[in-house]
């Protein structure tokens, strides 16, 4: 995992005379991006916020795909990503002469939930998954029956992220085998905090969103293992680390506009507290950290920002 995860500078199309942040209010920092990665950043903001009470970092969601929009636009300094950005992204950046830090975050588990009330579903298969979300499936699987036999013959409401979320992105990749390509007869929301608040209020319900978002929740929620040719797994911290919750786990990213880490001193600062931090913190998120190392070798990347 360590290998995939280093810290990349991409400097394609950076110059002195640049002013893709013209969109950004000087000493004010604004993140965007992955409803996902929110909950993080947000905090690590707060935290920030009270250690230097002359910063002001504004934090939204947007998901990831419209976030992109934006930081490759120049419009914002801070992009929080739950996929790595895309070819198409790249190019637009590239063309904006928008130049960028990857910084690898945390890691995430794509959970599956349902209602509580739920007493025939402890577990779900990926091929079962991939017959429910399909594209071919809508109208067709309509009931718990349709995707296991044993399961009653009553209807299934489908619940998830939207599609201008990376989760989606991730979720249709390893799911359905097509990048945003799903059924789309189900409730779609970039807010996990809505998505959550729906699916306990529906004894039907089926739906996904990021771990964090079930540990929030998780007295309202139930949570489903889900087996990919093997036994059932539940995601924790173990099974991600082990490679066993497949293939629903992944990283989570902040993306650096590297003019603006240049120019603002106040975003150079706020990245290194960010990393060096998150381990203290991340557990109260739901979120699950990534090895130490590798936030030691993304803190030896940012410090060597300083001297360029």
């Amino acid at each position: 995992m360590t290998s995939g995860l280093l810290l990349v500078l991409l400097l394609q199309g950076y110059s002195e005379d640049s002013h893709s942040m013209e969109a950004v209010a000087t000493g004010d920092l604004t993140a965007s991006g992955s409803s996902t990665v929110y909950p993080l950043t947000r905090e690590a903001a707060r935290r920030y916020e009270r250690a230097n009470p002359d910063a002001n970092i504004a934090v939204e969601f947007t998901g990831t795909t419209a976030g992109f929009e934006k930081f490759c636009a120049g419009e914002i300094d801070i992009n929080n990503a739950s996929r790595p950005i895309d070819e198409s992204e790249r190019a637009v950046c590239e063309s904006n002469d928008v130049a960028y830090v990857e910084v690898p975050i945390a890691m995430d588990a794509i959970s599956i939930v349902v209602h509580p009330s739920n007493r025939w579903a402890n577990d779900i298969t990926v091929d079962e998954l991939h017959r429910l979300w399909s594209p071919a499936s809508e109208g067709q699987v309509m009931t718990w029956r349709d995707v296991r036999a044993s399961w009653p013959d009553e209807p299934i409401e489908l619940f998830g992220r939207g599609q201008d979320s990376g989760t989606y992105d991730y979720f249709t990749t390893a799911i359905v085998g097509a990048t945003r390509s799903s059924r789309m007869d189900y409730v779609a929301s970039e807010d996990e905090e809505f998505l959550a608040a729906q699916i306990a209020a529906e004894p039907g319900a089926l739906g996904f969103f990021g771990i964090g978002g079930y540990h929030r929740h998780w007295n309202e929620l139930k949570l489903l293992a889900v087996a990919n040719s093997d036994q059932p797994v539940f995601p924790t911290l173990e099974t991600v680390k082990r490679g066993e919750y497949t293939p629903l786990s992944r990283p989570l990213y902040l993306y650096l506009n590297r003019q603006s880490v240049e120019e603002k001193l106040e975003l150079h600062r706020f990245a290194m507290a960010y990393v060096e931090d998150i381990r203290d913190w991340i557990h109260f998120t739901g979120y699950l950290p990534l090895e130490e190392q590798e936030y030691a070798d993304t803190l030896d990347a940012l410090r060597q920002l300083e001297s360029q």
